[in-house]
C-alpha cells in the first residue's frame, strides 16, 4: 500500500460537516476544482484522503492498479486530462473500489455506468458520462502531484464533494482549514437562521 501521510479520522470528520463552499470561503477561494466536475449522481458526497493517479487520457490501467495499493478511506484523485471521449471507470470498477473500502473518485476526465455507480453508492465526481470504455496500456504515475480541474492535488490531502462540487485542502493546512471553515458555516447558520424567521414572520401576516 501507498505509504504516504494521511489526515487522522477525527480531522476528516470535521471536514465532513462542512459544505464546500464554506471550505473555499475558508481559502479564499482556493483550491476549488472548475465547475466542469460534479457528481455524476444525485446526493454523491465524498470525504477522504487523496491517493492521486496521472494517466493517459483515455487509459484505465493506473486505476486498476490504484485499486490494489489504496487503504480504506482514500479517495482516487485521477488526473485524465479532461478527456471527455473514453470512461475511465464504470460500475464494475466502482462496486470493486466499495468492496475495498474506498471513499470515492474524482476524475478530470468522464465515466460511465452512471445509474451502476448510484446503485453502489460510491460517490463519482466527473466532467461527464459516456459509453465509451477505456484502453488499458498505460502509461501512467501513482501517488506523485498531480492537476485535477485546474487544482494541484498532493497524495495525503483532503478531498470533500458535494452538490456543488469538489475542493481539495493541503495536508499541512488541514487544521486551521478546518477551523476556518467552521467558523464560516456557524456564521451562515446565523444568518440563515434569521432568514428563515422573516419568512416564517410574512407567511402568518
Amino acid at each position: 500500500m501507498a505509504d504516504f501521510p494521511r489526515a487522522p479520522q477525527a480531522l476528516l470528520d470535521r471536514f465532513r460537516t462542512i459544505p464546500t463552499a464554506n471550505i473555499g470561503d475558508a481559502v479564499d477561494r482556493l483550491g476549488v476544482l472548475d465547475g466542469g466536475i460534479q457528481a455524476v449522481w444525485p446526493g454523491a458526497r465524498l470525504i477522504g484522503s487523496a491517493y492521486t493517479i496521472w494517466t493517459r487520457a483515455g487509459d484505465n490501467l493506473a486505476i486498476h492498479q490504484a485499486l490494489g495499493e489504496a487503504r480504506p478511506g482514500d479517495v482516487l484523485v485521477v488526473n485524465g486530462g479532461g478527456d471527455l471521449s473514453r470512461a475511465l471507470i464504470g460500475e464494475l470498477i466502482g462496486g470493486r473500489a466499495k468492496a475495498a473500502g474506498i471513499a470515492g473518485f474524482v476524475i478530470d476526465g468522464v465515466v460511465r455506468d452512471a445509474e451502476g455507480l448510484a446503485a453502489f453508492q460510491m460517490p463519482v465526481f466527473a466532467r461527464g458520462v459516456s459509453p465509451a470504455g477505456p484502453y488499458k496500456n498505460g502509461p501512467a504515475r501513482l501517488a506523485t502531484v498531480v492537476a485535477v480541474g485546474g487544482v494541484a492535488v498532493a497524495p495525503g490531502d483532503i478531498v470533500v464533494g458535494d452538490a456543488d462540487g469538489v475542493v481539495v485542502v493541503p495536508l499541512a493546512d488541514a487544521e486551521h482549514v478546518a477551523t476556518a471553515a467552521e467558523a464560516v458555516r456557524d456564521h451562515e447558520d446565523v444568518k440563515r437562521a434569521a432568514i428563515a424567521q422573516s419568512l416564517a414572520k410574512s407567511g402568518s401576516a
